[in-house]
């Protein structure tokens, strides 16, 4: 998503005064082309871009074909079923898991771990409370900690997945209790620390007040039965039929 495209009213993930003020402050340029993974799309995730530079801090100038595959020694258990649950290739797979393995030698990944990485993103704002928010939604079985298949499994889901498989995904970080509903008191802590993440002092200047009237555009377009929580039929539906909220899904990219 181009810096200087407009962000549509009611979608999933705060503007800054309608721009997308490009969080990460990062360019695709050639420090995050090795090793040259099959889409573009990779290169947007912050994720990706914290395995892909321990990839290259460690290996040569050239990571592909037969010499990547030489270098990749050390194979996540079943990675042909991670093929298979994923839309990864398996050299993609390879590539990331070497990359994970070069900053997590146990294998996994913790919140500390998290925190680190967006800051890195994110230097002019505070990552901490959104980097917990997203430890949280890739932590399935809440047990502090994230293996390289839960973690890959989560980064598929959101960089290839269907428009229902993503929806699913987002509801679930909005649900920060996980009891099945989104909340405005959820929805308004995602959003502040998305804002606070970003920082207060970009320019367009982001309002103290923005976060809380991007949640009343939100509860506006899918609370339809006036309850006051927001249900997951009611999340994919909604979203489904809203053109804007479905353009702003985009955003996920730059905030991953």
């Amino acid at each position: 998503m181009q810096a200087d495209e407009k962000v549509v009213d009611g979608g999933l993930m705060p503007d800054a005064n309608g721009k997308d003020p490009n969080p990460s402050g990062q360019s695709d340029g050639s420090k995050w082309q090795k090793p040259r993974l099959s889409r573009k799309s990779l290169m947007k995730c912050c994720l990706v871009k914290w395995i892909i530079a321990s990839t290259t801090k460690q290996g040569p100038d050239s990571c592909d074909g037969d010499m990547e595959l030489s270098m990749v020694r050390h194979q996540p258990e079943g990675l042909e079923q991670l093929q298979a649950q994923t839309q990864f290739t398996r050299k993609e797979l390879q590539s990331l898991y070497r990359g994970f393995k070069n900053e997590c030698p146990s294998g996994l990944v913790d919140e500390e771990t998290f925190k680190t990485i967006y800051s890195q993103f994110f230097p002019q704002g505070d990552a901490t409370t959104y980097a917990h928010f997203l430890f949280n939604a890739f932590d399935l079985d809440r047990n502090g900690s994230i293996r390289f298949e839960d973690f890959v499994l989560g980064l598929s889901v959101l960089l290839r997945g269907s428009v229902t498989e993503k929806l699913r995904w987002a509801f679930n970080l909005y649900d920060i209790n996980k009891d099945g509903y989104i909340t405005k008191e959820e929805m308004l802590a995602i959003m502040t620390s998305i804002y606070d993440m970003m920082g207060r002092y970009t320019f367009p200047s982001v309002r103290d007040e923005s976060p809380y009237e991007h949640v009343e555009k939100f509860f506006q377009k899918m609370d339809r039965n006036r309850d006051g929580v927001v249900t997951i039929d009611e999340f994919i539906e909604t979203c489904q039929k809203d053109e804007n909220i479905m353009a702003s899904m985009q955003l996920f990219e730059n905030v991953i």
